[in-house]
């Protein structure tokens, strides 16, 4: 059976080689990645499912700005796709859930499909209340609430919490 525990550092190549595989390498055109670019997940948030020392699934979280407010960033979400719809994808996300409310964080954003992320709790939010930094379907804008009224708070534009790792737009570290 699998088990949830934080990511650790050992985990980078998996975590990558499972994410590529469900997503690609076209993720980072994507207006979620952008916002994730030179910024550092927030580490008690980034949870992995193993079984027998293999990755199955990873999931991290990302601080982000929503006009004035705080908040988190939901993604990437993957699991080997071999062994989608065994509930490892939904455990990873609710355990990281679980977590940011524990942490006392308000809320969680997110671009995905309603009907998956529903099952925890996720729901779409009224288009134009927010607005991420490029392309985004405005029906994929989800948010869960963490504190009561956490996502009627929420308004503006989604910006980056902050820069840990400076990048150029060839990757090269500034400085």
């Amino acid at each position: 059976m699998w088990q949830l525990r934080l990511e650790q550092p050992s985990d980078a190549r998996a975590i990558e080689a499972v994410v590529t595989h469900g997503f690609g390498a076209g993720r980072f055109a994507k207006t979620a990645y952008r916002l994730r670019e030179g910024v550092a997940p927030e580490k008690r948030l980034c949870f992995v499912a193993e079984e027998n020392g293999t990755l199955l699934g990873a999931v991290r979280f990302w601080p982000v700005l929503i006009g004035q407010e705080r908040s988190l960033l939901l993604g990437p979400l993957a699991v080997q796709p071999e062994l989608r719809g065994q509930g490892i994808g939904i455990a990873l996300m609710k355990k990281g859930i679980e977590e940011a409310a524990r942490l006392g964080f308000g809320a969680i954003i997110l671009v995905g499909d309603e009907s998956y992320y529903s099952r925890a709790g996720f729901q779409k939010i009224k288009p134009g209340h927010i607005r991420f930094p490029g392309p985004v379907d405005p029906t994929r804008i989800l948010g869960l609430a963490l504190k009561q009224g956490a996502l009627e708070k929420l308004s503006g534009a989604v910006a980056r919490a902050g820069v840990d790792d400076p990048v150029s737009a060839s990757a090269a570290p500034l400085g």
